[in-house]
């Protein structure tokens, strides 16, 4: 098994991070259709949580996320 010896891959911020499919069943689930670009506004949703998230825990003095950072 080789060993990953690249640092933790940098995300750029506009990389689509939602599962498009799955995204799409739980909008039809609740008998709504979903816009081609939801998927894109929905990625840019969690790119912020996930950049309010970082801020919290590195001001808390963590380098660990946990969900509570939210």
């Amino acid at each position: 098994m080789a060993k990953n010896t690249k640092a933790a891959k940098k995300v750029k911020s506009g990389e689509i991070l939602v599962v498009g499919s799955k995204m799409k069943d739980v909008v039809k689930s609740a008998g709504c259709m979903s816009s081609g670009d939801l998927i894109e506004a929905v990625s840019k949703k969690v790119h912020e949580m996930l950049a309010g998230a970082t801020a919290r825990a590195k001001g808390n003095g963590r380098s660990t996320v946990r969900p509570y950072d939210l």
